[in-house]
């Protein structure tokens, strides 16, 4: 990958941590997850996975970036990765999905806190300690500031790592995870944008 191609997934990733921080603010990101309906000019038209189809501001400047699929054996002792799982009655957490971080953007975001991508569904970005085969996958002891986790990470779990994409990307039917702030009248503009791309799905 040029020098070019990793400032701009070391862009994504930092931007979509960010995201995650800045819920402390009084304007909190919105985190929205469907299918592109249209673009049309400066606005794109998602049908969420609620029901409801939601209009959505880009900026002249927005980041939009792509996922690249990544096997597990990607992930080694050293990597920073950003992982959301659910929690089971044991209180043993299992990874829905894992992203691996450029190392530019290492460090951001980092911590372990709530996600929506389900029931008891968190996330945490951290660095990988140590990478062991379990029964049900490989577990992934992972440390961050004031904290440390062991979550285990079954087969069948997407992992991907950031790319670069354009709007020529925002296509009728693909799927897209979008950060965005809520405006007036029940629409929202963009903070970024990670689109579907050679059928890889943005999991996250």
């Amino acid at each position: 990958m040029t020098i070019r191609l990793k400032a701009g997934a070391a862009i994504a990733a930092m931007t979509i941590a960010g995201s995650v921080l800045a819920q402390t603010a009084d304007t909190r990101p919105v985190r929205i997850r469907g299918n592109i309906v249209s673009l049309d000019g400066d606005v794109l038209k998602v049908h969420r996975r609620s029901g409801d189809t939601v209009s959505i501001a880009l900026e002249t400047n927005v980041p939009v970036s792509s996922v690249k699929a990544m096997q597990l054996s990607d992930i080694k002792p050293g990597t920073f990765v950003g992982t959301a799982a659910t929690t089971g009655t044991d209180g043993k957490l299992t990874a829905t999905e894992v992203v691996v971080f450029p190392e530019a953007a290492r460090g951001t975001g980092e911590g372990h806190y709530a996600w929506d991508l389900g029931p008891n569904s968190t996330m945490t970005n951290a660095n990988v300690d140590t990478v062991v085969q379990g029964t049900e996958g490989r577990n992934l002891k992972l440390s961050y500031k004031g904290g440390s986790n062991e979550i285990t990470v079954p087969p069948n779990v997407p992992i991907v790592t950031f790319m670069p994409a354009a709007r020529s990307d925002l296509a009728p039917g693909k799927q897209v995870f979008v950060v965005a702030k809520p405006a007036s009248q029940g629409t929202y503009a963009a903070q970024r944008l990670v689109v579907e791309k050679n059928g890889v799905v943005p999991p996250m």
